[in-house]
């Protein structure tokens, strides 16, 4: 069943979105937006569906934050608000919103809206939550001949299962890498294969890592 997280601060509301919804998908909610975010993190919904007149934050805040963070940015976001939607509707889209419901609710066309967006946006499902960290790391690839090649990178994020970085050398997908912290004290940390490559137009290449072996020295555990 796909989850939604449903983030609204009416009781009232939240209660009858799980009467018209919770048929047909595991629901999880909150009244608070400084929780949202641990909600959605906790339980990787499928969608998002979000007020934006609440105490301490509003959803137009929320919904940049879930849009830009890197763990939450391929869900999509759907703005279910008393609010007027030729105020707001093109700045919620703006700020990474996929849809836009004033309140009360059209639900056949908000699950609609739900079923036609989950396909088209799949969630890149990680076993670990990214940080955006520089980390300063040598790679030691082993080549055919024996021989060893090093290189120097600096990570754009890392996770406690691996990392993401630009290196010059290039590499092939499932190549394998031995992983130092590069410092005044040089340490092994592991070893990681190339699990993707991003396309660059520039002479370097992105590449996720993810260990295949690693020590306790590594930066997250």
């Amino acid at each position: 069943m796909k989850k939604l997280v449903v983030v609204d601060d009416d009781p009232k509301v939240r209660g009858l979105m799980r009467v018209r919804l919770q048929s047909n998908y595991e629901l999880f909610d909150t009244g608070d937006p400084e929780e949202a975010l641990g909600l959605v993190l906790a339980n990787k919904p499928h969608a998002i569906l979000l007020d934006l007149m609440m105490p301490g934050h509003t959803g137009f805040e929320l919904c940049h934050s879930l849009h830009s963070f890197s763990f939450t940015s391929k869900i999509p976001i759907f703005i279910v608000t008393g609010e007027d939607g030729t105020k707001f509707r093109e700045h919620c889209k703006s700020l990474g919103a996929s849809g836009y419901f004033e309140k009360p609710v059209d639900f056949p066309a908000l699950i609609k809206a739900i079923e036609s967006a989950v396909p088209a946006r799949r969630i890149e499902r990680r076993a670990h939550l990214r940080v955006a960290m520089k980390v300063v790391l040598k790679l030691v690839v082993r080549e055919e001949d024996n021989k060893f090649k090093s290189e120097i990178v600096t990570t754009e994020n890392i996770s406690a299962g691996g990392f993401l970085c630009a290196c010059m050398t290039p590499l092939l997908k499932d190549t394998v890498v031995e992983v130092y912290l590069s410092g005044q004290a040089e340490r092994y940390v592991g070893k990681a294969r190339v699990a993707r490559k991003e396309v660059s137009s520039v002479p370097w290449q992105n590449y996720g890592f993810q260990f295949v072996a690693k020590t306790e020295d590594w930066v997250l555990q």
